[in-house]
């Protein structure tokens, strides 16, 4: 069912609104936390000696190798399946560095001064 002009409208601004303020979308690509390609590889790796493993476990009957090819197997996966650190360090922002750690504040206080910051940005 196709929708209506008013529908498509609302829609696209619907899109647009979310593309302009919410950052978490905004920036999802560009936080340094994309899969890194050093782990897709070393999971890989890690996943076909495991599997090599499983295998052998199975054709000989030692359930020891097995297990401890499965292990790996996971192990590989999980490895792929980790973002990678990015390049750069982590940027603290001058004014909060400038400004000393308030610990009575109240977890939507911080809620609130994260957004004011957020939007302060654009």
């Amino acid at each position: 069912m196709p929708l209506s002009e008013q529908e498509q409208r609302l829609l696209d601004e619907m899109e647009r609104h979310l593309m302009r303020n919410d950052a978490d979308v905004v920036s999802a690509p560009r936080d340094g936390r994309s899969l890194s390609y050093r782990n897709i590889v070393y999971g890989t790796i890690l996943v076909l000696l495991g599997l090599g493993g499983l295998i052998v476990g199975v054709s000989v009957p030692l359930i020891v190798v097995g297990v401890i090819g499965f292990v790996i197997m996971l192990g590989g996966v999980v490895l792929a399946v980790t973002p990678g650190r990015g390049p750069g360090k982590i940027r603290v922002e001058p004014e909060q560095a400038a400004r000393s750690p308030q610990k009575s504040s109240s977890f939507m206080d911080r809620m609130n001064d994260r957004w004011d910051r957020r939007q302060g940005e654009r």
